[in-house]
């Protein structure tokens, strides 16, 4: 079996529009300029003139430009017959660098996936592209946004789409056929690396606050106000209370959409205080809601797990009446 063309552009069109920007990779310095490949393009080069790298005096050409970056570039002129591609750094603007970047990351891993399915079930990767990726770019303003669809409801996406066959007829004359353009064993294929590539994962969202409240039965008022702010939360955004060494706790909820979970322990936190409150107890807030990195909750469950050993050792705790902060020893994890 001869081994499958992996190579090939991103796009349907062969070569970027003048005044586009294009995201291009340095490869070497001239005399007149630096040469790039158009990482969008299979690699065409181009070339970025000495005048065209800033708008302000060179000094050093190697502050400016440097071999292997890669960074967003304007295309000035394409000659298509010869091949030439001239491209300008100085004429990108700061609108430009955000809307190149942000369809170069979605392309490459479009990109990604789709040199992935032809490698693994030896299609050309053109083929692939002309039958799947570039309708979906026409259908969709970009396959990005069909990939996430498809995350859900492959079949809507997959199924609509066709292709034009030849064959001879009975009658020994050339018919043209319209059949589906995607196998069962392509569409397999392609929906699996999609949902294991672009899923979303869950976003941990995390606030640590003080509660105290000294009045009688403390423990109890907080109780109640730690209720409160779980039922603040959702099917998409439960909200969980740890309490962590007295007075401080934190409040934590997993979900897709990081602003509503950021909001929802926002209000969370709003009802515990003003249930607290009641009871002349107070809340404060020592780190708002946050998304936070599984670092972060590694280390918070080593400080949970170090202070628990701590408070085993100390002997006399549950006697003591120094100071009645309404905590105690409570487990608010199992709080209903």
């Amino acid at each position: 079996m001869a081994t499958p063309n992996l190579e090939c552009r991103m796009y349907e069109a062969k070569y970027p529009e003048v005044d586009m920007a294009v995201m291009i990779q340095v490869k070497h310095i001239a005399e007149m300029g630096a040469y790039v490949s158009l990482l969008e393009y299979n690699n065409i080069e181009g070339m970025i003139l000495f005048s065209e790298l800033s708008r302000r005096r060179i000094r050093s050409v190697s502050s400016l430009i440097k071999v292997g970056r890669q960074e967003p570039a304007i295309v000035l002129r394409v000659d298509k017959e010869k091949g030439y591609i001239d491209l300008s750094k100085r004429r990108v603007s700061e609108e430009d660098v955000q809307a190149c970047e942000e369809r170069y990351n979605k392309s490459k891993l479009v990109h990604s996936i789709m040199r992935h399915v032809a490698e693994t079930l030896s299609i050309d990767l053109e083929e692939l592209y002309t039958t799947i990726g570039w309708p979906l770019y026409s259908k969709y303003g970009h396959a990005y946004e069909a990939f996430k669809l498809i995350v859900t409801d492959p079949d809507s996406i997959l199924d609509s789409l066709t292709k034009e066959i030849k064959e001879v007829g009975p009658d020994g004359e050339e018919v043209t056929k319209v059949v589906p353009a995607v196998t069962e064993e392509v569409k397999d294929a392609l929906v699996k690396n999609i949902r294991r590539r672009m899923t979303p994962q869950p976003v941990k969202i995390r606030a640590d606050v003080e509660i105290r409240c000294y009045q009688f039965d403390g423990v109890l008022h907080i109780q109640k106000a730690m209720r409160k702010a779980e039922s603040v939360g959702n099917d998409d955004c439960p909200v969980k209370i740890k309490l962590v060494a007295a007075p401080l706790y934190v409040l934590t909820t997993q979900t897709l959409d990081k602003n509503q979970g950021i909001s929802v322990l926002t209000n969370a936190i709003k009802a515990c205080s003003e249930e607290i409150e009641k009871y002349k107890g107070k809340l404060i807030v020592k780190e708002a809601a946050r998304a936070v990195s599984e670092r972060e909750d590694k280390l918070l469950a080593e400080q949970m797990e170090k202070m628990r050993l701590q408070n085993e050792e100390v002997d006399g705790d549950e006697d003591s009446e120094e100071e009645d902060t309404g905590m105690g020893d409570a487990d608010f994890e199992d709080v209903n």
